[in-house]
């Protein structure tokens, strides 16, 4: 019988050896360049992320509070398990994925899409500012495994990375800093810790690390003298003082029957924070689907709009685990029936745990977000008139790239006055 392993998958998002090698050393690499990729394959992986996001976020969002999540994040982290795994298994998580991670085409395109959008680009007064969202994938295995080649080769062509080595069984802590000091650097330190004490164990036998970070200034800034503190109602009626930002400019905005929708984007307009303001948060995210976000996206037309908004920062950190099961992939936590054999054929993996976290902090400039994900696998128009929008009442956020759709972080507010 084989003996069960300890595999833990790990994905870090922020809108990023073997015997004597440094962990930090990429020791084992596929002599395979990445993939080339097409726009068609980003816009298709896009869609099913989002509507992958959107499920996860429902399930994450009935626990009630402010929700930061980065669909992303999450699908890539997963993408990386669901590259070695078989059968059922494989089924059951292109189910919930909603295919994002079948093959390795659409995530390794939409990866190569977002890398470009980083640069130097003019805002609506004249200055040059820099807009950085990088996504970096860095596996560590445990020295010694054997890795199937096809799936050294599927990391290197559709994810970019090689496989650092490092000693879990011998040396569990220092595996467990060499991670997060990684991590901790991709993300500018917005995530210094992301595999807590215990998480990591000697049986431990792969970390797949992807990390993504997140700095953009808005094309139009809130002026910093607009800012006052105002009331913002939290959703069971009770009001809070918060910093309060206001402009008038021309933005994309969108209502509907019981909302209203403001697209605020950042410098280089391929990436834009959209805020959703319904009159009832509760009923209006039950009811919303892939479909009907879409099309608030969709509505978008520029207008003169008199925006207020809370500056606010927020963060999550949940288990994602249970979340998972409920949407449709179990197997892939079952011990006995797990099948991830395209990984290693040494010792038989599934997951045990699905760890997220993720942060945004929004203020006159622009923004700032990091986000994580740990898959621990276990062994055995023309503008119109003015309108007002005043976000005084809990909201939803989503950070997406324009160009593709993908939408990298995913939330609410419904206390702005809760920081961090």
């Amino acid at each position: 019988m084989k003996h069960r392993l300890a595999l833990l998958l790990v994905l870090v998002m922020t809108l990023t050896g073997c015997g004597s090698t440094s962990a930090g050393d990429v020791a084992l690499a596929a002599d395979v360049a990445r993939a080339s990729a097409s726009p068609a394959d980003a816009n298709a992986a896009a869609t099913a992320i989002d509507a992958f996001g959107l499920d996860l976020y429902r399930q994450v969002a009935s626990t009630g509070g402010n929700v930061v999540l980065s669909p992303a994040s999450v699908a890539i982290a997963l993408a990386m398990a669901r590259a070695g795994a078989q059968g059922t298994t494989a089924a059951q998580m292109d189910a919930v994925m909603h295919g994002a991670g079948a093959d390795g085409a659409g995530i390794n395109a939409l990866d190569q899409a977002l890398a470009a959008r980083n640069g130097t680009f003019t805002d609506a007064d004249g200055q040059t500012l820099p807009v950085t969202l990088r996504i970096a994938n860095a596996p560590f295995a445990q020295r010694g495994m054997t890795l199937t080649p096809a799936y050294l080769d599927a990391l290197a062509a559709d994810f970019g990375a090689g496989v650092r080595l490092v000693d879990y069984e011998g040396a569990t802590e220092a595996a467990r800093q060499a991670i997060n000091a990684w991590v901790a650097g991709q993300t500018e330190n917005r995530i210094p810790q992301l595999i807590g004490n215990g998480i990591l164990s000697p049986q431990t036998r792969l970390t797949l690390v992807d990390a993504i970070y997140l700095k953009a200034p808005w094309v139009t800034p809130f002026p910093a003298d607009a800012t006052q503190t105002g009331p913002f109602t939290r959703a069971d009626g009770s009001t809070v003082d918060v910093p309060l930002m206001s402009v008038s400019t021309s933005l994309a905005y969108a209502a509907g029957s019981g909302w209203q929708a403001v697209e605020l984007p950042y410098v280089g307009g391929s990436l834009a924070l959209t805020v959703i303001v319904p009159a009832d948060l509760a009923s209006f995210q039950a009811g919303l689907t892939a479909t009907e976000l879409g099309q608030v996206f969709a509505g978008l037309q520029e207008q003169e709009v008199d925006l207020t908004l809370p500056k606010f920062s927020i963060q999550t950190a949940t288990s994602l685990a249970d979340a998972l099961k409920a949407l449709g992939m179990p197997l892939a936590f079952d011990p006995e029936q797990a099948d991830f054999s395209g990984i290693t054929t040494q010792e038989q993996l599934f997951i045990s745990d699905v760890i997220h976290q993720a942060n945004i902090s929004v203020d006159e400039k622009g923004t700032e977000a990091a986000a994580a994900t740990a898959v621990v696998m276990a062994g055995s128009a023309a503008p119109a008139q003015r309108v007002t929008l005043r976000v005084d009442r809990p909201f939803l956020f989503a950070l997406r790239d324009v160009p593709t759709g993908a939408i990298l972080f995913l939330g609410r507010v419904v206390d702005p006055s809760t920081q961090g």
